[in-house]
C-alpha cells in the first residue's frame, strides 16, 4: 500500500471517529444540563454492569480497585472508536453501509438509555441525548464522507491538493475535508467542556453551601473522645480514623449522581401507618447523633483494603421508622438510591444496630462519591445489605418479598460482617530492619462489629500462636489496632499469620472462602524478610 493510500484510509477512519466523538460529546454535554439523564456512554456502560456475570464484576473490583469504573467506561469508549473507525473505512467506497453501521450503534445507545435503571427523568428526556448523538453522528459522518468524495483544483495551497496514488475519488477536496474535520473536533471539544463544567455542578454547589453551615449543626448526642491508646502508633498501620479521601468506594454508579440538597427528598411508604416525605431541611431539624463506625465491603478479600472507620453524623433510623409506624407483618426495608440501586435490610437491624441516616462524615458534608446529601449507615452489615448512598426511597414490607440488586445476582440476602483481622506491617515481601534493640514490630487491625474484638494472635513461621497487644477499644462498632513486638528475629525470610477472636468467644475460621456470597473468610498471611 502506498503512503498516500495509507493516509487516505487514516483520514477515513478519522472521519468515523470524529463523527462518533462529536455525537457522543454533544450528547454528554446535553445530558449534563439535565437532571437524572445519563450520557449515552454511561447508559451503555450501565447495561454492561447489569448484564455482566458476577465473577467478572468481582474480577474488576479485585484487580482494578477504584479504577474499575473508568476502565469500564474507557473500554466502552475504545469499542466505539474501533467500530466508528471501521465505519469510516467502509465509507470510502460504501458510504451508505457506513451510515448504516453508525445508525445501528446509535440505536443501541438509545436502547441502553431507554432501559437505564440509573435514569430518574421522564422517558422522553432520558432518550434525548442518545437521539442527539445519533443525529449528530450521522450528519457529521455524511458531511465528512462527502468531503472525502470531492475534489477541487487549488493552485494556492499545494499541500491541500490531491497527490498521485491517492485512493480517493477524483473530486476530493482536502481543504473541505480539513474544515469539516476541524468543525467536528470543535463540536466534540465543546461537548466535553460542558460535561466537565456542569456534570455535578448542582450537588457540588449544594455541598459547599452546606459545609459553610455545618458548624451550626450540633448533634444532640456527640461521640465521646477517642480513648487514649486506641491508635498504637505503629508505623505502617492504617490510621484509626480513615480520611474521606482515603475511604474505600464500592458502588455501581459509573458517574456520581448529581443530587443537590435543596431538591433532595426521601419518601417512606409501604406497610406504614402514615407515609412520609422528608426534605433535607426536615432531616436537619430532627435529632442528630454522632457516632464512629467501621464499614466494610462484602467484596473485601482477606487482608483487603475495602474497610474504613469514620465519624458520622445523622438521624437514627429508629426515629424515622417510629414516625411512620410499621404495620404488623412488615419486617423489611427496601432502600432505593437515586441511581436506582436497591438494598434490603431487616427492620430489626435498623433498630438493634442503631443505624443512621447520615449527612456528615469526619466533620464534613458527605463527599459526593460517598452519598451526598444523605446515605444510610448500618453498623455490622456489609454495605450491599445496609448502606444505600444517595438514598431517595424506602419501602416497608416483608423482607422475604424483596429482591434487591445484589440478591438478584447471587449474593445472600443477609450478610453480617464477619470477624476478621489484617496485617498492615510488614507488607508482602517487605524487608524489615530491626530497631536498635534488635526487635521488629508487626501490626494491623481487627474487627468484629457490634460484638467487639477480645483477642488477636499472631503466628510466625507456623510456630505457636502468640497473643498480640491490643489498642484501647473505642466501641464494638469500630475496628481495633493490634501490634506484636518480635524481640529476637532471625535474618532471612519469614511468614506471619494473624487471627482474631471476638467477645462472643468465636475465633475467625481458617477456612478460606472468596467474598461471594456473603463475605470472605480465612487467615491473613504475609511473607516478609528481616535484614
Amino acid at each position: 500500500m502506498s503512503r498516500t493510500k495509507a493516509t487516505t484510509r487514516l483520514q477515513a477512519a478519522g472521519a468515523g471517529v470524529l463523527a462518533a466523538g462529536a455525537g457522543l460529546a454533544g450528547a454528554s454535554g446535553f445530558s449534563a444540563l439535565l437532571n437524572g439523564v445519563p450520557s449515552p456512554v454511561i447508559s451503555v456502560s450501565n447495561r454492561v454492569v447489569d448484564w455482566a456475570p458476577v465473577w467478572l464484576i468481582e474480577f474488576g473490583k479485585n484487580n482494578f480497585g477504584l479504577a474499575d469504573k473508568p476502565i469500564l467506561i474507557g473500554t466502552v469508549a475504545i469499542v466505539v472508536v474501533v467500530l466508528a473507525a471501521t465505519a469510516g473505512l467502509v465509507g470510502l467506497k460504501r458510504p451508505t453501509l457506513a451510515l448504516g453501521i453508525t445508525a445501528i450503534l446509535g440505536l443501541a445507545a438509545l436502547a441502553a438509555a431507554a432501559t437505564d435503571r440509573t435514569a430518574t427523568a421522564s422517558p422522553f428526556l432520558v432518550i434525548l441525548p442518545s437521539m442527539l448523538a445519533l443525529a449528530v453522528s450521522l450528519s457529521t459522518l455524511a458531511w465528512l464522507l462527502a468531503a472525502l468524495a470531492r475534489r477541487r483544483e487549488d493552485q494556492g495551497d499545494r499541500w491541500l491538493r490531491p497527490h498521485p496514488g491517492d485512493d480517493l475519488h477524483s473530486n476530493f477536496d482536502r481543504r473541505r475535508f480539513l474544515v469539516a474535520a476541524m468543525a467536528t473536533g470543535a463540536v466534540a471539544a465543546a461537548g466535553g467542556v460542558v460535561t466537565r463544567v456542569f456534570g455535578d455542578a448542582a450537588a457540588a454547589g449544594s455541598r459547599t453551601e452546606f459545609a459553610s453551615n455545618l458548624t451550626t449543626l450540633i448533634p444532640a448526642e456527640k461521640a465521646p473522645p477517642i480513648p487514649n491508646g486506641t491508635d498504637l502508633g505503629v508505623r505502617g498501620v492504617t490510621p484509626y480514623i480513615t480520611r474521606n479521601g482515603d475511604f474505600y468506594r464500592i458502588d455501581t454508579a459509573l458517574t456520581v449522581p448529581d443530587v443537590p440538597a435543596d431538591t433532595w427528598t426521601l419518601r417512606i411508604h409501604g406497610d406504614v401507618e402514615e407515609e412520609l416525605e422528608l426534605s433535607f431541611e426536615d432531616l436537619l431539624g430532627m435529632r442528630l447523633v454522632e457516632r464512629r463506625i467501621t464499614m466494610t465491603c462484602v467484596s473485601n478479600e482477606v487482608g483487603g483494603e475495602l474497610i474504613g472507620t469514620a465519624t458520622w453524623i445523622g438521624v437514627p433510623m429508629a426515629d424515622i421508622l417510629d414516625l411512620v409506624g410499621i404495620r404488623g407483618g412488615a419486617d423489611g426495608v427496601l432502600a432505593t438510591s437515586d441511581d436506582g440501586w436497591t438494598c434490603a435490610t431487616r427492620v430489626s437491624d435498623f433498630y438493634d444496630r442503631q443505624a443512621l441516616l447520615a449527612v456528615a462524615m469526619n466533620g464534613e458534608p458527605l463527599p459526593l462519591e460517598h452519598g451526598f446529601p444523605v446515605r444510610v449507615v448500618v453498623p455490622g452489615l456489609y454495605g450491599m445489605v445496609g448502606s444505600t448512598k444517595w438514598v431517595r426511597g424506602m419501602e416497608i414490607g416483608r423482607f422475604a418479598d424483596f429482591e434487591p440488586y445484589w440478591t438478584q445476582r447471587g449474593w445472600d440476602a443477609e450478610a453480617p460482617i464477619k470477624t476478621q483481622s489484617r496485617i498492615d506491617t510488614p507488607t508482602g515481601f517487605q524487608e524489615l530492619t530491626p530497631a536498635d534493640d534488635g526487635s521488629v514490630t508487626l501490626g494491623g487491625v481487627a474487627w468484629a462489629q457490634t460484638t467487639g474484638i477480645a483477642k488477636v494472635e499472631v503466628q510466625i513461621d507456623r510456630g505457636d500462636w502468640l497473643e498480640a497487644d491490643l489498642g484501647t477499644e473505642d466501641s464494638v462498632d469500630t475496628w481495633r489496632m493490634w501490634k506484636h513486638t518480635w524481640a529476637d528475629p532471625t535474618p532471612g525470610s519469614h511468614t506471619i499469620t494473624v487471627r482474631a477472636t471476638d467477645k462472643g468467644g468465636d475465633t475467625q475460621t481458617s477456612d478460606s472462602a472468596r467474598p461471594l456470597p456473603n463475605g470472605a473468610t480465612g487467615w491473613h498471611t504475609i511473607t516478609f524478610s528481616v535484614a
